[in-house]
This record gives structure tokens, C-alpha cells and sequence, in this order.
């Protein structure tokens, strides 16, 4: 049963069927073929899933990114992230890296984190000499702290399967996300030294301070947002909502380069990302819901508990896993995909679900570069111009520190928990 229920979603993926398609179809065609349930219990299980207050969030952080990338932020951070760190070799790259850690922390997304980034770096980078694989890499691997430094749509999805706090599991996102894009600028600065990209011109005091000033309201949102939800002011649902009406006005207002004629097309783009992820999460927890009827998750922990009881190689052959998971199922599905299966495990074991939600969204963050299917690589090569495979070369130093991070955050849980138990204990 089980081996029909995965070789048929496995068939329906190499067939190129949507991953919420190809969920469903197994899901369904499992439970008439093996089971007495009525199938009508399937679009309840399915409803079900998406019925929560907390998940309102994610359309909200969609929405908001999006009016954020259409009214100026992202080059206004990287002027001001090129004021800071342009001057050090490879200038442009370290720029690339730090705006994205800022953007990070308005997006929520990986994929948007690298369009609106290397939208603006990519032909800056080439017009200054860079290679376009180097800068495509750059903005590619970068962009995969777009769902590690909060706020973060996967960690509101993990938060909500695993029903732990939103707010802590944010906490956890920054210590990781600041390990990764500084050892992503290590990596940059070895190969911009090698190759001879050297840094711009440095920015007067002066400078400085209008850059600052001029990115001010966009640098003003993560603490809205992040200081309202810690101070108690709103939830993160709430949040998300402040955070769409803040990025309006801003655009609007402020910056004055987003159009009411544009809100409507961004609303409905908006609306359809939001669609495709609730269809996703309504889909695989169906999928979910059989494997649970089945016990298949309790059966695979007792499977890995009989090997071992060692939490550090419990956390060995997750991360394994979870890379390989990353490799071929985007972040969102993986999720969904994968909590419900390895609850369990970290209950016998003794590991805190919420340790181990940043410890997943890490591993499933750099499969975002690994190909057949990283998105940032896609949104990389596209801007760039190039090839999937030129830019999987030359993004292998940046998967490879990634990887160390990975492991980092893993074997070092200060690095990640140090926040939340400091702040909400």
C-alpha cells in the first residue's frame, strides 16, 4: 500500500504533473484501492488543512514582499548595503550578499529575495566586470536566506504542522541567517581576490548618511513587524497584514515609485502564489492524513530508534535526508511533505521540534541551489542569461560553505536558540 501510494506520486512527478496535483491523485487513488473510507472524507481532510487563523499570514507575506519589491526597497538597500561593505574586494558581491540579508528580512522568500536583489546586482555586476556566472551565484546563493531571517513563510507553515510558536521559531532564523551570509562573503571575497574584482569607490560620511536616510522606511519594516509580534502588540498574522498596509503607504507615499494602477495586478499575482500554496498544503495533508491513518510515521521511528538512540546521528541522517529532500521538492511541499513524518522521530529521541524546524528550513533553503529543481538557480539563470548548467559550476563553493553552515547550526545549538531562550523562554 505504501509502495503504491509513493510510486504513484513519484510516477505522476517524472511525468512533469504539479507536486499538489500529483499528491492529491495518489492520495485519492490509495485510500479507493486499499481502505473502506468513504472518498468523501478527502475534500474535508483537504479543507481542514488550510482552515487555520495562523496560515492567513502567508498570503499576507506574499502580498507584502511583492508591494515591496514593486516601490523601490530593494535598490535603496543595496545603495545602502554598498555604502557599508562596497569598498572590500569583490565589493559588488559582499553588496549582492548583505541587501539580501535586509530583503530577508521583508520577503520571506527565497526567489524573491533573488529577483528583487539580483534584478538590480546582476547588470551592475557585469557593467563593473564580473562575470555573469560568479554574479548569478552570488545573487543565487544569497537569496537562500530569504526564508531563514524572518519573517519567514516556511516557518510559519513549520510552525503551524509541528504547533510550535511562530514567534520563537522567527527568534531561531537569526543567528543562522547572519552564520550563512557571512560565510557566503568569506567564500566571495577568496574568489573576487583570485579573479581581481575589486571593491567600488569608498562612500564619505556623508554619503553614508543619505544612503541611510534614504533606505530608512525600508529598513524601518522588519522592526514593525518582528517588534510588534515580540512586544505583543499583534500576532504574526497580524503582522503580515500591518506589514502589506506599511509597504503601501511606503510605496505610495514615501517613495513614491509604486502606482495605484499596479495594486490590483499585485493583489492578483499575489493572489495566485497564496492559491498555489494553500492548494499545495490542503493536497499533501491529505497525503499526510493516510500516512498517519497507516501509522507509517511511528513505523519509521521505531525503524530509526531501533538503530540508534544517539541524538547527534538521529541528526545525521536527517540532515541527509532533508538535503536529498531539498534536491528534488521545492521548500514548501517539503514541509508539509516531511513534518509529519519526522515528529515522531524527534519525540523518541529527545529533540526540540523547534530546534529542529530551523535545523529543516535550513537544509531545505540550500536545496533552493541545487538542481533539478532549486528555484533561486532558475531565477538566477534567467536574469543572468545563462545556462542551469554554467551556474551550477560555479555556485559549488557557495553550496559547499553552505553545507558547512548546515552542519553548524546542527552541532552548535546556541547558534539558533540562543535568542528564543533569551527572549521568549
Amino acid at each position: 500500500m505504501v509502495a503504491f501510494l509513493f510510486g504513484l506520486f513519484v510516477l505522476f512527478l517524472l511525468l512533469g504533473m504539479p507536486i499538489a496535483v500529483a499528491l492529491g491523485i495518489a492520495s485519492v487513488w490509495t485510500i479507493q484501492k486499499y481502505t473502506t473510507v468513504n472518498l468523501s472524507i478527502a475534500p474535508q481532510v483537504m479543507f481542514k488543512a488550510v482552515d487555520s487563523f495562523p496560515l492567513m499570514a502567508i498570503p499576507f507575506f506574499i502580498l507584502a514582499g511583492n508591494v515591496m519589491s514593486r516601490g523601490g526597497i530593494s535598490r535603496r538597500l543595496v545603495n545602502f548595503a554598498s555604502s557599508l561593505v562596497g569598498t572590500v574586494t569583490g565589493g559588488l558581491a559582499h553588496v549582492s550578499i548583505f541587501a539580501s540579508m535586509f530583503f530577508a528580512a521583508i520577503s520571506g522568500s527565497s526567489p524573491a529575495t533573488t529577483a528583487a536583489i539580483g534584478a538590480v546586482m546582476v547588470p551592475e555586476m557585469e557593467k563593473k566586470g564580473y562575470d555573469k556566472e560568479f554574479s548569478a551565484a552570488v545573487v543565487a546563493a544569497a537569496g537562500t536566506v530569504g526564508v531563514i531571517i524572518p519573517p519567514s513563510i516556511p516557518m510559519v507553515l513549520y510552525a503551524v504542522l509541528a504547533g510550535v510558536s511562530v514567534g520563537r521559531l522567527f527568534l531561531t532564523g537569526f543567528g543562522p541567517g547572519i552564520l550563512m551570509g557571512v560565510l557566503m562573503m568569506i567564500v566571495a571575497y577568496f574568489i573576487s581576490k583570485k579573479n581581481g574584482y575589486a571593491g567600488t569607490e569608498k562612500a564619505t560620511f556623508s554619503q553614508g548618511l543619505i544612503a541611510f536616510k534614504d533606505s530608512f522606511f525600508a529598513l524601518l519594516m522588519p522592526f514593525i513587524i518582528l517588534g510588534g509580534i515580540y512586544g505583543g502588540i499583534f500576532t504574526p498574522t497580524e503582522a503580515a497584514a500591518v506589514a502589506v498596509l506599511y509597504g503601501i503607504l511606503v510605496g505610495l507615499f514615501v517613495y513614491r515609485e509604486l502606482k495605484l494602477k499596479e495594486i490590483p495586478e499585485i493583489i492578483f499575482s499575489s493572489a495566485v502564489g497564496s492559491a498555489v500554496i494553500m492548494f499545495l498544503i490542503s493536497t499533501a495533508n491529505l497525503f499526510g492524513w493516510f500516512l498517519v491513518r497507516e501509522m507509517i510515521p511511528q513505523r519509521l521511528a521505531e525503524a530509526v530508534v531501533s538503530l540508534t538512540t544517539n541524538p547527534y546521528i538521529v541528526l545525521l541522517l536527517i540532515n541527509l535526508f532533508l538535503l536529498v529532500v531539498g534536491t528534488f521538492i521545492n521548500t514548501t511541499a517539503a514541509i508539509i511533505l516531511v513534518t509529519p513524518i519526522l515528529l515522531p522521530i524527534l519525540v523518541k529521541v529527545g529533540i526540540d521540534p523547534l530546534f529542529m524546524g530551523i535545523v529543516m528550513i535550513v537544509n531545505l533553503a540550500v536545496g533552493m541551489i541545487t538542481p533539478p529543481v532549486g528555484l533561486c538557480l532558475f531565477v538566477a539563470c534567467n536574469l543572468a542569461k545563462i545556462s542551469l548548467d554554467r551556474l551550477t559550476v560555479a555556485i559549488l563553493p557557495f553550496l559547499v560553505i553552505l553545507i558547512v553552515a548546515i552542519f553548524l547550526v546542527t552541532y552548535v545549538p546556541a547558534i539558533s536558540m540562543f535568542l528564543p531562550n533569551l527572549l521568549m523562554p
